[in-house]
């Protein structure tokens, strides 16, 4: 066995990788970019070389810099990880031809299987089945448009060079076709630099199965069993799981057996994973199930077939590397229980689920399941890599258990002020048709409205009144609200009209706000909410709780229902638009004055016909910052 490897990637799957090479006694080796100066896998190596630019273009992605940081370090063995120059044969030759352990797919396997079309044909030979449709060289659209007709839609247009769901169209007319297509090569040439495409029939019920592969140099290729990794978003796995529900044993052993000699068909060395496209309109069926493409590398998911196998596939992969024959028969490999995985990202779902960057404040993870994760609290979330933060991992004895753990642990994420997708993670694990196992690739896309739509509602009345009493609004014992001291004294400013100061807390989550005052919640005993410095945690969201003075009925209102600033100050919210519906005390703008927040607020129900400050402003007295109508 080798006595040190560098792993040519980054973040979480280094810090994997690192975990097995330090259990085996093996020495870590690091590659960072100036953008990962103090990232996690930097922090957790044995030794780290820094080899470029934030860009990944100018360090993960320059092969030669790689290999100069491994002939620097002594390093005996590369990992590629995955992503990055994991897939590349030009690299893995360059590694070999160095004098250096390649931890990976054989080049030959590695352009066998690069290309969708040829892989099809060569999938085709060996016996195994694949989906309906055209790999022909014949690129001419009039050729590739007849072929769809005669496929019959929908069709999907894939990028020959494809993956990560670009260069990928879905078609449902004939006369859509030509549309589509032009848009996919112009995304495959600009992602891949290759334009060509091939043709597959659509399945209307798909469902995204894939088998974990693994072979030796000796010839023996062994499975361990399959993961189900349907539930996607625009083509990226968000959650995966291993079994797959709905499999049945004659289905699975057709799967299988299919994935062996997919990869016994490229003379397959290390980990892979053969994926399949399933119609699952009538089920998991043997017949309907086929080939979509290989993997020659480790994958995000890997977690969960270690997990119901017992089985260490980094370590597999280091023994493989070295010559070593396949741990286990096949006989003799395990399937215990049900696992699943989520995949945490640095993202907004009610923006459009659009990457959120910055440093990572507040950052806690359950601690009782596994985690694999490369960021830490303190550190950053860049612009430039992947925004995949962590993976949370469970194992339980049924699948309803292991959903129910996960959601859970998901709940208790606790992250600020990035935002993640925690709570659209939760409401995927509850939802009904997740729990029943009625799932596809197409299940987020018909379901995502309800699936991001905030729980404030649900947080803003337990969690505000909670918080007044954290602000030091408490009942006392004849359930009497006590009012906050600092509110005590002379009522507030008086603005056409006289108004009346109340002590409020804003709770801010998500796109919306509530309000609320003493009156407007009873005292109770609500159950606990963790806090950080004025952000409380709930189901995987974070929010805000400010506390502000609120003039009277309207917060500075005229009886015109125009909110007016009641001093020079800042904008720091916004939380209505022309056109919204608000109702009577509901936030529409906050001012920042005198180290004071002053919550402007709806005078009546009505509709926003006005809005004349945006966050960030400075505003003069009196100043008309929103108009209400009522209605």
């Amino acid at each position: 066995m080798f006595k040190s490897v560098l792993v040519a990637n980054r973040g979480e799957i280094a810090c994997r990788v690192f975990r097995t090479a330090k259990r085996m006694g093996i020495r870590a080796i690091a590659v960072y970019s100036e953008a990962d100066a103090k990232a996690l896998h930097v922090r957790e190596a044995d030794e780290a070389v820094l080899i470029g630019p934030a860009a990944a273009r100018e360090s993960y992605l320059v092969a030669d810099k790689v290999l100069a940081a491994a002939k620097a370090t002594g390093a005996e063995a590369i990992h590629p990880g995955y992503g990055f120059l994991s897939e590349n044969a030009e690299f893995a030759e360059a590694v070999m031809a160095a004098g250096i352990i390649w931890i990976g797919a054989p080049p030959a396997s590695i352009r066998a299987m690069g290309l969708k079309d040829a892989a099809k044909k060569l999938m085709v030979a060996a016996g195994v089945p694949v989906t309906p449709g055209y790999m022909g060289e014949d690129q001419n659209p009039d050729r590739l448009k007849s072929e769809a007709d005669a496929i019959g839609y929908p069709v999907l247009i894939k990028a020959v060079a494809g993956g990560g769901g670009k260069g990928m169209r879905r078609v449902e007319t004939s006369d859509a076709f030509l549309d589509a297509l032009a848009s996919c090569q112009r995304e495959a040439a600009s992602s891949f630099g290759d334009d060509r495409v091939l043709i597959e029939k659509y399945i209307l019920s798909p469902r995204h199965i894939e088998v974990q592969v693994f072979g030796d140099s000796n010839g023996e290729v062994v499975h361990l069993y399959e993961r189900d990794c349907s539930l996607q978003r625009r083509h990226q796995k968000v959650i995966e799981e291993a079994p797959a529900p709905g499999m049945d044993a004659a289905t699975r052993a057709a799967v299988t057996d299919a994935a062996v000699k997919a990869a016994k068909a490229v003379n397959y060395v290390g980990a892979g994973t053969i994926e399949f496209i399933a119609d699952a309109s009538e089920g998991l069926r043997a017949d309907r199930i086929w080939f979509m493409e290989m993997n020659t590398r480790l994958q995000v998911e890997h977690p969960v077939t270690e997990s119901i196998t017992g089985v260490d596939l980094v370590e597999w992969q280091f023994r493989a590397a070295a010559g070593e024959p396949v741990p286990l028969k096949q006989a003799d490999i395990p399937m215990n229980g049900w696992a699943m995985e989520a995949r945490l990202y640095a993202e907004d779902p009610a923006n459009g689920f659009l990457p959120s960057i910055g440093k990572l404040e507040h950052f806690r993870l359950p601690d009782d399941i596994r985690v694999d994760t490369g960021v830490f609290q303190g550190g950053e979330v860049s612009q430039f890599y992947d925004p995949m933060i962590a993976k949370l991992i469970v194992h339980e004895t049924s699948r309803e258990a292991a959903a129910a753990r996960l959601a859970d642990a998901c709940a208790e994420v606790e992250v600020w002020p990035v935002k993640t997708n925690a709570a659209f993670l939760v409401k995927c694990l509850e939802h009904p048709r997740f729990v029943e196992g009625d799932v596809d690739t197409g299940f987020i896309g018909a379901e995502e409205e309800a699936l991001v739509a905030s729980s404030l509602s649900k947080f803003g009345l337990e969690g505000a009144a909670r918080a007044l009493r954290e602000h030091g609004v408490v009942a006392d014992g004849n359930d009497h609200w006590a009012p906050w001291d600092t509110w005590n004294g002379p009522q507030g400013f008086r603005l056409n009209g006289p108004s009346e100061s109340r002590q409020t807390i804003v709770v801010h989550g998500e796109a919306h706000s509530v309000a609320m005052t003493p009156d407007d919640y009873p005292p109770a005993t609500y159950r606990p909410l963790t806090a950080h410095n004025g952000v409380w945690f709930e189901d995987g969201l974070a929010f805000e709780i400010s506390a502000f003075k609120q003039m009277g009925a309207g917060g500075g209102s005229a009886s015109d229902g125009s909110l007016r600033a009641p001093m020079p100050g800042k904008i720091v919210a916004v939380s209505a638009a022309v056109g919204d519906a608000v109702a009577k005390g509901q936030p529409i703008v906050v001012l920042e004055a005198m180290k004071m927040e002053h919550a402007l607020v709806a005078p009546f129900d009505g509709k926003v016909s006005g809005v004349g400050a945006a966050v960030g402003d400075q505003v003069a007295a009196d100043a008309v910052l929103a108009v209400v109508e009522a209605g």
